[in-house]
């Protein structure tokens, strides 16, 4: 029985949308124009326990469209997770933390930023595929890179406790 105790715990809890925004701060007028927008997107990953083995994990997506420095349209989106994950070693935990999660987590997200578009009267935004696993590891060797040319020593691990 105490074997079963101890095995890898990983669930679900909940999947929501935690935030939502969208601005439109130029319309009507700048929705007369012609020239195509110039899009940029950028992701955002966070992580922390809530308590004992539960943690919530949050991708943001920041989708902002101008034409030449004035905005068309922004959105933000924030999907969040309720996940509990118990007896894995500080490694995997935040392996699954940094990739599992966040994969499971983005379909969610690209599909609000596609509709929220829509909705707002734009052709949708398509949210290319993401590869949490090669950001995680590229986050790895960032912070060890930082740790062998003689950094402060701190980590920027996305956990954080609650």
């Amino acid at each position: 029985m105490a074997d079963q105790e101890q095995s890898p715990v990983f669930q679900i809890q909940r999947v929501y949308l935690k935030d939502l925004s969208l601005e439109q701060p130029n319309s009507p007028q700048i929705l007369l124009e012609q020239q195509q927008p110039q899009v940029d997107i950028n992701l955002a990953l966070a992580a922390e326990g809530v308590s004992e083995g539960i943690f919530e994990v949050c991708v943001t997506a920041t989708v902002t469209t101008k034409i030449g420095e004035r905005t068309l349209f922004l959105v933000e989106a924030k999907q969040a997770g309720i996940f509990e994950i118990r007896h894995l070693p500080q490694e995997q935990l935040q392996g699954v933390v940094s990739v599992v999660c966040p994969q499971i987590l983005y379909p969610y997200l690209r599909a609000i930023v596609s509709d929220v578009c829509t909705r707002a009267g734009f052709p949708p935004i398509l949210l290319t595929e993401v590869n949490f696993q090669a950001m995680y590891e590229a986050q790895q060797a960032q912070a060890a890179q930082n740790t062998a040319s003689g950094g402060n020593g701190s980590s920027s691990g996305i956990i954080t406790s609650a």
